[in-house]
């Protein structure tokens, strides 16, 4: 979450929604093209004409877009064979732009006991899945897969239990026993799976690499888990769940740095891992407070930047903490936009690994929005993953538990079922 206190809609309203939204999709049977929207090309046959404020703009031969502000129009070359590339925005996403890579649900529970000073009581941990008395993990996991065309699941926990309370400990076996558990349910799903260190840049309250544990226990801990799925391509390293309130970004980096090295180097070197900044890895202000510069320095030991993926977050609700029923925002214009736009320009992709809201009509509206936006731009956006299932109750504010009827039948809730399960955008 941005600040962590860790009936199904018809397919076609999607559809229309995604419409509304999508960058690079098509719009047809309009009188205006709305910003973003196409508005000619080669064998464009809808709309030409843009909403107030936004110009008609060429790209290239086979495809022009509404772009907000644009001074003038470009004229479209005759002969694809005799006129030069053109020269793209930053803003526009690429042709292929439409379907993104990844979405799916956290499954919560062997965070449970961790606050957001990095605190966490390894006790405090619920193993979501049966045979450790939790919800059933693999179960929803698997409905989720199956019935509703997920493909990732986030598998948060907190440093404090993977070590037994030791930041600079080895790993305690009896407890990763558990949570391997769970993820080899999400492997056996057919998933990915992301190892998520659930922890805030912090452990008991000291920052990494500023105080606290020092970037060799940090790159410690990684090496280790790495250690154990260097092999499985299926596996995506979540370095650290929402920092916050870290004094130095570029110290921070370094640490990053740290953790990346150790996995590559513990053999996991073709796996994504997945990048955090500061502002509880707040997608609105990655690039304005300095983690989007800081981060983009991090490579992997042979010097590229190959599947280093900036991880960022962003809730719906009035004051972007995920803790409130009612969405009032899609997020487009604050967040997804600038931050596409720099993604484009600086060769970079971001995962969007929380987000959420209540199971009511304002979230349904703007949570579709906010998908279809970034499935328009999946050039630059991986996907998104829900907050959240796992052991969470069905009252749950945020809830994405589905309701099990028995006999392999579930339930979804009324967000999933209408804008965040793939099955449901067709």
């Amino acid at each position: 979450m941005d600040v962590v206190l860790s009936l199904p809609i018809k397919m076609s309203k999607f559809a229309a929604l995604l419409a509304a939204v999508t960058l690079a999709v098509t719009v047809r049977g309009q009188s205006t093209v709305p910003a973003w929207g196409q508005c000619g090309g080669s064998d464009w046959t809808g709309a030409t004409t843009c909403e107030s404020g936004s110009v008609c703009t060429a790209l290239n031969s086979a495809y022009s877009q509404c772009i907000p502000g644009a001074a003038t129009t470009t004229a479209v070359p005759t002969s694809t064979s005799a006129a030069p590339a053109p020269t793209s925005s930053c803003q526009v996403p690429a042709p292929s732009a439409g379907k993104l890579r990844f979405a799916g649900v956290n499954i919560a529970g062997f965070d449970f006991g961790c606050s957001s000073d990095g605190t966490c009581s390894a006790s405090g941990a619920w193993p979501p899945l049966t045979q450790y008395y939790g919800a059933d993990g693999a179960g929803q996991m698997k409905h989720f897969v199956d019935d509703d065309g997920y493909n990732v699941f986030r598998l948060p926990v907190g440093w404090q239990f993977i070590t037994n309370g030791v930041a600079g400990g080895d790993i305690d076996e009896d407890n990763w026993t558990e949570y391997d558990a769970l993820v080899q349910a999400c492997l056996d799903s057919g998933a990915s799976c992301i190892v998520d260190v659930h922890n805030y840049a912090r452990f008991n309250g000291e920052i990494i690499g500023q105080g606290g544990p020092t970037n060799e226990d940090f790159a410690a801990l990684w090496s280790s888990i790495a250690a154990k799925y260097a092999d499985n391509d299926k596996i995506i390293f979540g370095v650290m769940n929402e920092p916050h309130d870290v004094p130095d970004i570029n110290m921070w980096a370094d640490s990053v740095q740290a953790a990346v090295t150790a996995i590559r180097q513990a053999g996991a070197t073709s796996q994504i891992i997945l990048l955090p900044g500061n502002n509880w890895t707040s997608a609105e202000t990655f690039v304005s407070n300095g983690s989007a510069d800081a981060l983009k320095k991090v490579t992997n030991p042979d010097g590229s930047v190959t599947n280093l993926v900036f991880d960022v977050h962003k809730y719906l609700d009035s004051d972007n903490s995920g803790t409130h029923e009612d969405c009032v925002t899609n997020n487009i214009d604050n967040a997804w936009a600038p931050l596409a736009e720099w993604l484009r320009c600086n060769g970079r992709q971001a995962f969007n690994t929380e987000t959420g809201g209540g199971n009511v009509a304002s979230c349904e509206t703007f949570m579709c929005e906010q998908v279809a936006y970034q499935s328009a731009n999946s050039d630059v956006f991986l996907g998104y993953v829900g907050w959240a299932a796992g052991n969470f109750y069905q009252g749950y504010v945020l809830g994405e538990v589905p309701t099990d009827n028995g006999n392999g039948v579930w339930t979804d809730t009324a967000l999933v079922s209408a804008c965040l399960a793939p099955n449901a955008q067709k």
